[in-house]
C-alpha cells in the first residue's frame, strides 16, 4: 500500500458512516437500499460512500441479478500500520534534504574557523555538534583518555563535558581499556 492509498484509506475510516457501512458489510454482502435501511440514510448518501470507499479499496462490487452487490475487502485490511509506517516516504528526499541544511545551519552558528564557540543548551542541536566532533575519531580505533582529549580539545577547551556527553550519547564507548567511536551513530 502506497502512502497516497494509506492516506485515502484512512480519511474513508475517518467517517462514522463510512465506518457503519464497512461493519454491515463484514457481516455480509449488501445492496444499495438494504444499506440504506439497516443505516438510515438515503440511497444516494449511501452510493455516495460507497464510491468513497471502493475508491479507497475498501469494498468490492458485483452484479448478482438485479442487483449490484457489495462485499469488504479484507486484503486491504491485512495491511499492519506499522508496515505503512515503515515504507519509504515519497518526500523522504525533500526531509532528508531539509535535515542536511538544519544541520549545516546548527555548524555554521556554533563552529568559526573549526572551533566550538559554546556548547548548545538545546539537547538536539547539542547531539548535532556531538555528531560532528565523532567525525574525527576513525571506527575500529581504541583510544587512549588523553588522546580522546586531545582531539577534542582542537574543538573546545572543556574536552571533559563534550567527552561525557559523547558517551552519552552513544557516539563513543568507554571501557577500562579505552575510547572507540560507536558504530551506527
Amino acid at each position: 500500500m502506497t502512502e497516497n492509498e494509506a492516506i485515502q484509506l484512512f480519511k474513508c475510516l475517518a467517517d462514522k458512516s463510512r465506518l457503519q457501512i464497512l461493519k454491515s458489510l463484514a457481516v455480509e454482502d449488501m445492496y444499495v437500499e438494504r444499506l440504506a435501511e439497516r443505516l438510515g440514510l438515503s440511497a444516494p448518501t449511501i452510493s455516495f460512500h460507497l464510491k468513497k470507499l471502493s475508491d479507497a479499496g475498501a469494498v468490492k462490487s458485483y452484479k448478482s441479478q438485479y442487483y449490484m452487490m457489495y462485499s469488504l475487502n479484507p486484503a486491504i485490511f491485512k495491511v499492519r500500520i506499522l508496515d505503512i509506517l515503515q515504507q519509504e516516504s515519497d518526500e523522504a528526499a525533500l526531509q532528508e534534504r531539509r535535515d542536511a541544511e538544519y544541520r549545516k545551519k546548527v555548524l555554521d552558528a556554533f563552529f568559526e574557523y573549526g572551533k566550538l564557540k559554546a556548547i548548545p543548551a538545546q539537547r538536539k542541536k547539542e547531539r548535532i555538534v556531538l555528531a560532528y566532533i565523532s567525525e574525527a575519531f576513525e571506527y575500529g580505533r581504541m583510544y587512549s583518555e588523553r588522546e580522546v582529549n586531545l582531539i577534542i580539545s582542537d574543538f573546545h577547551d572543556d574536552f571533559c563535558t563534550i567527552r561525557r556527553d559523547m558517551i552519552s550519547e552513544g557516539l563513543l564507548g568507554r571501557s577500562s581499556v579505552g575510547y572507540w567511536r560507536m558504530e551506527g551513530k
